[in-house]
């Protein structure tokens, strides 16, 4: 009762200690880890500080204006009244003024770029979408790598086990003669061969670990563990769903509205205006004196000279969308090509894996086989070694296609994003 305590409290305190991550958990994490997730705040601040300038424009104009001048000459009348004195105009000139003025209609201006604001400050989000899904892949390759290092070492222990074995079965046939102190050493050699590996193995975990563990920015511990995918309900994608997309479409769109824009270029603009000041002269141009005064209205302007560049400017705009266009059709046309590649992956890997188990237990009959012959004396220890090694590469070739059909599943999950 004492020994089942004390399993049972080991049990526990493993399951409190232990760390299990899953795949999906890992991409969630890097991505809100990564150095980049921290620009959606300054581009969405970007935006509304942008947006606030544009719709001052709204916003009554004040503009204070001053000058001082002398003319050589003003305007006079060519005749002269008796006992009239009539008055002239002073050469010396003086005038400040304020003028508050109200856009009434822009042609659709300010309108147009505050839709550019908010479509761009979209496109430049998408932009950052694009580089964090980037961010899976890297995951994947991490975290199958661990996945199928794991693998590897248990493998490893087993054999190493069964190594052992063979050490003492070796040891008990030199004792009836059937086998050598060379043959014992051969047995030696493979279980140090299988240490070293191991080592290696360890090493490289390790190293894995660490950079999934900097990427995700979370600590592992010692009892840290990957739970493998459940693969086994996964369906073929029907469609694309890549971020990439989304991000050419938010560009075309774009440039529908810089198009927008040029039409509001040479569109007439209204708006209302009131001036006061004081000068000499003032309105009354023949009064020497200075005068207050003011005026209002409204104003009309309206500028023709955006049409001398508008078919050049609507090209430019439609250069750079093919040429958007263009980088798209390269990418469904590279990413169809993955998706062949991955599809042909999957199929060959699960038609290899229906004979994995088949083999192994070929070569497990096999190698019992040679233990048989090996204790009649009819083969060598070497001939023996070669089976058990045989049967070792059987395991690890149906583990590597288990961890590669997992990769390739995944890696068409990461091409569609479906």
């Amino acid at each position: 009762m004492k020994n089942l305590f004390s399993i049972f409290i080991f049990l526990i305190s493993f399951n409190l200690s232990a760390q299990f991550i899953t795949i999906d958990e890992c991409h969630k994490k890097a991505k809100e880890n990564y150095p980049l997730i921290r620009q959606y705040d300054l581009i969405e601040r970007s935006k509304e500080y942008t947006l606030s300038n544009i719709t001052k424009g709204y916003f009554p104009q004040f503009q204070i204006n001053a000058k001082a001048t002398y003319q050589s000459d003003v305007t006079s009348i060519p005749i002269s009244v008796p006992n009239m004195d009539i008055p002239k105009i002073s050469k010396d000139q003086y005038n400040a003024s304020i003028e508050v003025s109200q856009i009434l209609w822009d042609g659709g201006s300010i309108g147009a770029q505050k839709k550019i604001v908010a479509v761009g400050t979209e496109v430049d989000k998408q932009q950052l979408q694009v580089n964090l899904y980037a961010v899976e892949m890297k995951i994947n390759q991490l975290f199958f790598g661990i996945l199928l290092l794991d693998s590897q070492l248990e493998q490893n222990r087993i054999f190493q086990e069964e190594l052992n074995i063979n050490c003492s079965t070796v040891e008990n046939y030199i004792e009836n003669g059937i086998a050598g102190a060379s043959d014992l050493d051969a047995v030696k050699v493979e279980l140090l061969n299988a240490k070293q590996n191991r080592i290696q193995l360890q090493s490289t975990r390790q190293a894995y670990m660490d950079m999934l563990s900097y990427m995700i920015g979370e600590k592992f511990n010692a009892h840290t563990q990957l739970i493998k995918p459940d693969i086994s309900k996964w369906l073929l994608p029907n469609g694309i769903n890549r971020p990439e997309l989304q991000w050419f479409e938010l560009q075309n769109k774009m440039f529908t509205l810089h198009k927008d824009l040029l039409k509001t270029g040479y569109m007439p603009k209204f708006n209302f205006f009131l001036q006061g000041g004081i000068g000499r002269p003032a309105l009354n141009m023949f009064s020497r004196n200075f005068d207050t005064y003011y005026v209002g209205g409204i104003r009309l302007s309206w500028n023709f000279g955006a049409l001398y560049t508008r078919k050049n400017d609507l090209q430019k705009i439609d250069i750079q969308q093919h040429i958007v266009d263009s980088k798209r059709e390269t990418f469904l046309y590279d990413l169809q090509l993955e998706i062949t590649h991955q599809n042909h992956d999957i199929t060959r890997l699960k038609e290899q894996m229906q004979y994995d188990d088949e083999i192994i237990a070929l070569r497990k009959n096999i190698k019992q086989t040679a233990e048989t012959k090996l204790a009649n004396g009819t083969i060598t220890v070497a001939d023996w070694m070669h089976e058990v090694n045989r049967e070792n590469i059987a395991r690890q070739t149906k583990i590597l296609h288990e961890i590669e059909l997992m990769i390739s599943i995944y890696s068409l999950k990461h091409a569609t994003n479906e």
